[in-house]
């Protein structure tokens, strides 16, 4: 996925733009601070819960309408139809190279169909219109943050590059989504001051600041130990409630699939060979699916042997 080029800034952000707690306050203040809830968790509640209520019928949803992909004589996806229904869960899973980050380039105009049509909220993807119009955010495999600019810049430079607010609403925006994901601390640190998962977790954060109508994720586990990999399937999951944000997820991550998902969509080889329900894809007794969800290791017959092409007897 390209990724948006930094602006000149500075690696820290600017005292101003961050809350102070030794400022003084007037009477009035104080008294409307004490009507706030307490806790910084509380407080990131409250915002999430009101943002919920603004944004209730925000959600969008996406229809493929038989579209096909070719690079040249390579055909990289085979007439997909499906339909996203707004404010849903969607994981796109399949074996590397079976075209899922193909279809989600699709989804934000970043390619265009070489047949059928994709459209979001009932606009076409491909016009650069949809996208002024639908407010869709990407959070990248590996998080595309500037390491010369601190967390709290990182998530401030998309508002301020399209004059997005005062300073003061900005400020606001930014430190609502770092309570949300417990990012309050990090906010003056740099990128490469944190650990993977945090890095994660900043990036979603980002992608929060764009109050999207449309989230995607581009295998936003990859690279986690299995417990940081839960703690960003919550956070997935927790979105949608506080927001009723459309999410579409391409991932390997099985446990995420099967965890949060409303609706799991298999490719392989470019087609959608199944769209169903986590309960429905562990019944599931196609071998296609039954061998990509619990591969078995079978040293007598090793699958890399398969792909080693045949030689002369």
């Amino acid at each position: 996925m390209p990724q948006p080029q930094p602006q000149p800034q500075g690696d820290k952000a600017p005292a101003s733009d961050l809350p102070r707690s030794d400022a003084p306050h007037s009477p009035a203040t104080a008294a409307s601070r004490a009507a706030r809830p307490s806790s910084a968790a509380d407080r990131a509640d409250a915002a999430a819960n009101a943002s919920a209520a603004s944004a209730a019928d925000r959600a969008v949803g996406i229809r493929f309408e038989g579209l096909s992909k070719r690079f040249g004589e390579q055909p990289v996806l085979r007439d997909i139809s499906l339909d996203i229904e707004p404010g849903e869960i969607f994981v796109l899973m399949g074996p590397s190279g079976s075209g899922k980050s193909v279809l989600l380039k699709h989804v934000v105009g970043l390619e265009a169909p070489s047949a059928g049509r994709v459209l979001v909220a009932g606009r076409d993807a491909a016009d650069p219109a949809t996208r002024r119009a639908v407010h869709m955010a990407l959070v990248f495999q590996a998080g595309a943050l500037f390491n010369s600019l601190s967390v709290y810049d990182n998530l401030a430079l998309y508002l301020r590059e399209h004059r997005l607010g005062t300073e003061a609403q900005i400020r606001e925006k930014v430190m609502r989504a770092l309570q949300i994901l417990s990012l309050e601390s990090a906010a003056r640190k740099s990128p490469a001051e944190l650990s993977g998962g945090m890095r994660k977790r900043v990036a979603i954060a980002r992608a929060l600041v764009m109050e999207p109508q449309l989230l995607l994720y581009d295998e936003p586990t990859s690279e986690l130990d299995p417990v940081m990999s839960a703690t960003i399937s919550e956070i997935i999951a927790t979105l949608k409630t506080h927001y009723r944000v459309t999410s579409v997820v391409v991932s390997h991550d099985r446990d995420l699939a099967l965890g949060i998902a409303d609706r799991v969509g298999i490719l392989m080889g470019g087609e959608l060979i199944t769209t169903t329900t986590p309960a429905e894809l562990r019944r599931s007794t196609d071998p296609r699916i039954t061998d990509f969800l619990n591969p078995r290791i079978d040293l007598s017959a090793p699958r890399f042997k398969k792909l080693e092409p045949n030689q002369p007897s």
